[in-house]
This record gives structure tokens, C-alpha cells and sequence, in this order.
């Protein structure tokens, strides 16, 4: 027998129900983003390995997918090269192209090349997926979708508090309870600075950032991992663990980070940002968190993230403001800001809760029964009909036996069911029956589409 076919860990097929599913979710956010004045844009699934490496952190690098080049890629390798057996350093030089990590870094490139025909501030939106070599696990993925939506161009902190305003309001036409978490990298490189462990700021955010998953003890083992010294891991506890109302947290950091500069600058941020947030009656809980770390290096201010309530799976969304990303593409001085929606987490969250509507996810409405090419030449008019009321419809395409017709209906959820044969067509009507109840009557064309669409 032949082997059954399968597909790649950390991926997966989607039905067509879970399609409907899907786009529902899609379509939610999108018109969330157009709601805020955003523009869509798309990137190639595929860019070169010179706009992704370095962006990520060496752990980001690590988990990109290489495309190998086309044609004989050995033939630039010496023997010595060949016989390393160094795999990074072999990829390097017959991989020039790799699949997207995220849609930032792709963006950041899309404004450099096309900076000359954009309007800035530039509003842009992303619904595409990106792919990362990951471990496959409850909730990560090795593709999956992201929904981004960035503002360039603009130094204001007003951006962050309106794309706080578009994650709740997603979440809240999702009917999903999330924690809208917030935290400033300044606040976190003045962390660093009074600790005295100012040039380890990457290595304090990347561990911080795993909290979460590997709790306070394992996250103390890689900072001494990292050389950061026992003393200053005993400053950072309190830190880290600060409780209390957020007004509370920022007076603490106030005093706690008076003598840093930068980590001042984040507390104003992030007080601006939550006292705008005050103003504009947002339905999810808004929390000051400081163990939120993002671990992205191209992260330089405010970073947010996501999560739902009632569901345990990790962030379902987040984000940040950063300066920099840009410049290392030519373009120095372009600030931006963004979060990204995990359609596939959220997917996850709504199957666990049952929050679709019914109407998201029906398909076909009507199906007209075939009983012969008569009755379906009778019937085809009547289909266009339908659907110009819009009105999902179709017609089996063969002549069938009844049971074989209406059980493909009973498959495909179909509501109702158009019979016609020659007692319906002699009287120009339909037998319309209501695959739920059982009820059928005879219907002429109007009263048939009062009857599917009421």
C-alpha cells in the first residue's frame, strides 16, 4: 500500500467550516483596521536573508527557514568547507532567500524602497502568513497568520493609545475577555542601568520575557547564565514583581528609577499612554506590567501584549514602538509602532469558547434537488434569482437518487431544500422543505426567498 500523504509538524489543514471560522476573524480585524484609517499592503512570502538576519536577535535568527538556491550551490564551496560540516556556515553561502518571520521587518523594508510614493504618517495593515522553525507545541505554530497593522512616520504617543483602542475593540465584537498588558523598553534599560548591568539590557528583557512560561527561579538561572551578577539579580526581584494598581507602579518607578533618564522617559510614556487609555471607556482590563519584555531587539519603546482570560494559551496579541528598524535599511529617523493580531491563537480561543456566530459559519442556504435536465433547465433561472438575492444557493449537479441528494444537504448543513418536479413545474412553484424542521410548502419564487432569508 501506499504511504498516506502528511504535512510538515507545525502546520495544518483547514476545512471549510474552519475556513468560514477564519475568515469571520479576518474579516473582524480588517474592518477594525479600516475603522482607524488603515491601508492594506502585501510582501512576498520570501525575502533576502540580508533584510531578515540580524533583526530577530540571535534566537530569532536561529529560527528562520532557509531557501536554498536553485542551480549548483556547490560550486562556489571549497573542500575544506564542505568537510567543516558547519551548518550555519554552509547555509550561509548556498542560501541567499528565507521565508518571513514576521510582516515588521518586511514592512520597514517596503517603506525604504518605496518611500518616495508614500504619505507619512503611513497607516498600513497585513493579514498574510510568516513561518518559523519553532518546536511545535499547544498554540505555536511553524506557520500561521499574523494580522499587523503600523503607523510610520509619526513620534506621537497618540498611535499607541488608538491601536490599544483597535485591540479592544477586535476582542470585543470576538466576545473574547483579554488583559491588555503594557510596558516601555526605557523603563527596562533603567532597570538595567541602576542594577549596573546596563550592557546586558538584551540579555535581562529576552529572560524577563520568559516568566511566564519558565517561572522566577529558571529565569534567575539564565541571567547568572548570561554573567549578570548575583547582587544585581537580587535588585531586579522587586522590580519585576512590583503589584499594585498601575497608578501605584508608576509612582514606585518614580522614585525606584529617578536616577536614570531613560528609564524616566518610559515612565512618562507609559503614563501618558494609560491616562489617554482612562479617558475612552475601554472594555479590557489595561495592566502595567513589567515583566512584559518582548523579546525583539528592534523594540525601543512602549510594547504591549495580549492575553485572553478564559482560555490558557499564550499571547494572542502584541507589539510595540520602534525607532530604529528603518535605519538599517538606509532610512534613518522614521519612528513607527504596531501591533500584531495571532489569527491562529485567536482561531484557538474562539474554537475553545464557542464564540462564533451562526451566521459566520453556515455555508450554502439553498439547495435545488436535480431530478433530471428538465427540471434542472426549470430551476437554473430560479437559482440565478436566489442568488441576486443573496442568497447562498446551488444545485446538485447530478441527477441522483434522492437519498444520495439529500443527504450531500444533510452534510453541508444546508437549511432548506428546493424540490421541483413536474407538478411543481406545471404549477410554476417550488416544494420548499426546512431541512430542521421538516416542514415543507409549496412556494412560488418571491415567497420562496421571504421564506430563506427571514
Amino acid at each position: 500500500m501506499m504511504a498516506k500523504p502528511g504535512i510538515p509538524k507545525g502546520t495544518r489543514d483547514f476545512s471549510p467550516v474552519e475556513m468560514a471560522k477564519r475568515n469571520y476573524i479576518f474579516n473582524t480585524i480588517r474592518e477594525v483596521f479600516h475603522l482607524y484609517g488603515f491601508e492594506q499592503i502585501e510582501t512576498p512570502a520570501m525575502e533576502n536573508l540580508s533584510t531578515l538576519m540580524g533583526k530577530y536577535g540571535d534566537e530569532g535568527d536561529k529560527l528562520l527557514f532557509k531557501i536554498q538556491n536553485s542551480g549548483d550551490y556547490f560550486s562556489g564551496l571549497t573542500d575544506e568547507e564542505l568537510l567543516s560540516r558547519n551548518a550555519t556556515k554552509l547555509a550561509s553561502k548556498f542560501c541567499e532567500k528565507g521565508l518571513r518571520y514576521d510582516l515588521t521587518v518586511p514592512f520597514a523594508r517596503y517603506v525604504v524602497m518605496h518611500r518616495d510614493e508614500l504619505s507619512f504618517p503611513f497607516k498600513r495593515y497585513q493579514i498574510q502568513p510568516v513561518w518559523r522553525a519553532d518546536r511545535p507545541q499547544k498554540g505555536r505554530y511553524r506557520e500561521f497568520y499574523q494580522c499587523d497593522a503600523d503607523v510610520v512616520g509619526s513620534n506621537s504617543l497618540l498611535n499607541e493609545v488608538e491601536l490599544m483602542q483597535m485591540v479592544d475593540a477586535v476582542f470585543t465584537r470576538l466576545g473574547v475577555r483579554v488583559s491588555i498588558k503594557i510596558n516601555n523598553r526605557k523603563i527596562l534599560s533603567g532597570i538595567a542601568e541602576i542594577i549596573g548591568e546596563a550592557e546586558k539590557i538584551v540579555d535581562i528583557t529576552v529572560a524577563i520575557d520568559k516568566l511566564d512560561k519558565i517561572g522566577l527561579e529558571n529565569v534567575n538561572a539564565e541571567l547568572a547564565s548570561k554573567g549578570i551578577s548575583d547582587e544585581a539579580i537580587a535588585k531586579l526581584q522587586p522590580i519585576i514583581l512590583l503589584s499594585g494598581t498601575n497608578l501605584e507602579k508608576l509612582n514606585t518607578l518614580k522614585t525606584v528609577l529617578a536616577t536614570s533618564e531613560v528609564g524616566m522617559k518610559g515612565v512618562e510614556e507609559s503614563e501618558f499612554i494609560l491616562s489617554k487609555l482612562s479617558l475612552l471607556n475601554i472594555k479590557s482590563d489595561v495592566e502595567l506590567d513589567l515583566t512584559l519584555a518582548r523579546g525583539l531587539n528592534y523594540y525601543t519603546g512602549a510594547i504591549f501584549e495580549v492575553k485572553a482570560l478564559d482560555v490558557q494559551i499564550g499571547s494572542i496579541t502584541g507589539g510595540g514602538r520602534y525607532d530604529n528598524l528603518t535605519g538599517v535599511f538606509g532610512m534613518a529617523g522614521v519612528s513607527g509602532v504596531g501591533i500584531s493580531f495571532g489569527a491562529d491563537r485567536i482561531f484557538d480561543v474562539l474554537n475553545q469558547l464557542d464564540l462564533y456566530p451562526k451566521e459566520a459559519v453556515n455555508g450554502t442556504q439553498l439547495m435545488f434537488v436535480n431530478f433530471g435536465e428538465k427540471e434542472a433547465e426549470y430551476c437554473l433561472p430560479l437559482l440565478t434569482k436566489v442568488r441576486e438575492a443573496n442568497i447562498r444557493a446551488e444545485i446538485y449537479p447530478d441527477a441522483a437518487k434522492m437519498k444520495k441528494q439529500m443527504g450531500y444537504a444533510n452534510d453541508k448543513k444546508v437549511l432548506f431544500v428546493a424540490i421541483v418536479g413536474e407538478n411543481e413545474m406545471n404549477e410554476g412553484k417550488v416544494m420548499l422543505k426546512n431541512m430542521e424542521t421538516g416542514e415543507q410548502q409549496l412556494v412560488d419564487i418571491v415567497q420562496l426567498i421571504t421564506a430563506v432569508t427571514k
